[in-house]
């Protein structure tokens, strides 16, 4: 990230636990953990929003002079990977590698800055059982007994005992019962499951199974982690104990993370996060786009059909990271065209007027992110340079200013 004069600290975000947008209090360091992707398909837009969205955070960090602690982990065992390679006859490790490899390229493609920290969850196995066993030695997690063929053990989160801690489900998401529970089903969660005390509790430890890969899970039984109890336990172990703020689509709200927040206060007593910040979806033809729909517009298919990563990253920026829109070519074609704009007046900028745009970009994003307001400012910027008509001194100096608070490259 270029470095780039005159950063300030001022930022609001809204906070799905708060209800509002909260100031984020200014302070020498940020911490950042973001829910990443479980590696069974390719990139696609939805997935490319979150990560852009939260980039654009990272960079007005940075920008104001914090040093930055970004976390993110890949889910890379989980059951939709094991279906997805059951059903194409690829090896589940290799299509986590694969697809993990392929996710990141589309990353640096669209200029995100990495994560320090980038973990997967079967690397993160030896930190979740002790985690596990803990739970459990406190009274606030329980095994399950098999039934209709299933083996004992399983081990689940006791949502009614963990509030007895200080912790209730529903604090961080904002979501009453009866909003809870279809989301919890439709979402990972198995509300029916037979021998468990809550239809909310999450499963935090489950045993092995013929034909599935399993890790040793001492008292636990040999296993693999349930998907929450992951992100808990890496957030724990990278970044301080309460860290900044908690990021990801809105459709992590809950259960993922009210979950990972619910098991992360149990072990430790302190809130996971101060606040959390979710990113809308994208669709597709009036639709969500996701990967079991089928109806994906990937980053890497555009990338090899020879689109510019920086015309997707503009129409990215071009919708506010909290709104729900949906991905169309006409998107596509207003942003190439407004990237060749700002390519075509770069040569007549001035570099005396840069840091005013520079200072217009900073007060957009510092109001919860309007990244749409900050192009705006850029499209009035440009358009201005061109009436100019005369070439000018600031294309280097106005190309830094994009790469650095917005990453788009001229």
């Amino acid at each position: 990230m270029p470095e780039i004069p005159g950063g300030s600290d001022e930022l609001s975000l809204y906070d799905t636990s708060a209800g509002a947008r909260v100031r984020i209090e200014p302070a020498p360091a940020g911490s950042l953990y973001v829910c990443g992707i479980t590696p069974y398909d390719a990139t696609h837009m939805g997935h490319a929003a979150t990560y852009v969205s939260f980039d654009l955070l990272n960079r007005y960090w940075l920008d104001a002079g914090r040093t930055v602690q970004y976390v993110q982990n890949v889910t890379d065992i989980d059951d939709p990977l094991l279906e997805r390679a059951q059903a194409t006859g690829v090896d589940w490790e290799q299509l986590a590698k694969d697809q993990t490899e392929l996710f990141r390229a589309d990353m640096e493609a669209l200029n995100v800055l990495p994560p320090q920290e980038y973990i997967g969850a079967v690397e993160s196995i030896a930190w979740i059982v002790p985690a596990v066993e803990r739970l459990i030695a406190d009274g606030v997690a329980y095994r399950v007994p098999g039934t209709a063929g299933e083996p004992d053990g399983d081990v689940y989160f006791d949502t009614v005992a963990a509030a007895g801690s200080g912790w209730e489900v529903g604090r961080t998401s904002r979501l009453s019962e009866a909003e809870m529970l279809p989301l919890f089903a439709e979402r990972g969660g198995d509300p029916d499951r037979p021998g468990k005390r809550h239809r909310l509790d999450p499963l935090l430890w489950r045993v092995a199974r013929d034909g599935e890969p399993n890790w040793p899970g001492g008292t636990l039984g040999d296993g693999r982690p349930g998907w929450h109890i992951e992100c808990s336990v890496i957030a724990r172990k990278f970044l301080p104990e309460t860290f900044d703020v908690q990021g990801g689509g809105s459709d992590l709200s809950f259960p993922h993370h009210e979950m990972s927040a619910g098991h992360a206060y149990a072990l430790t007593r302190t809130p996971l996060a101060r606040h959390f910040v979710h990113a809308g979806m994208v669709g597709l033809d009036g639709e969500k786009m996701s990967k079991s729909k089928g109806n994906l517009v990937l980053v890497s298919r555009l990338r090899e059909a020879g689109e510019d990563p920086a015309a997707i990253r503009t129409v990215l920026l071009g919708q506010h990271y909290r709104s729900d829109w949906f991905w169309t070519d006409e998107l596509l074609e207003a942003g190439r065209a407004r990237l060749a704009a700002w390519r075509a007046a770069a040569p007549y900028v001035a570099a005396a007027a840069v840091p005013a745009l520079a200072d217009e970009i900073r007060s957009a994003l510092s109001a919860d992110l309007d990244a749409p307001a900050a192009l705006a400012a850029v499209d009035a910027f440009a358009r201005a340079a061109r009436d100019g008509a005369e070439p000018a001194d600031g294309a280097e100096a106005f190309a830094k200013v994009l790469d650095a608070l917005l990453g788009i490259r001229l």
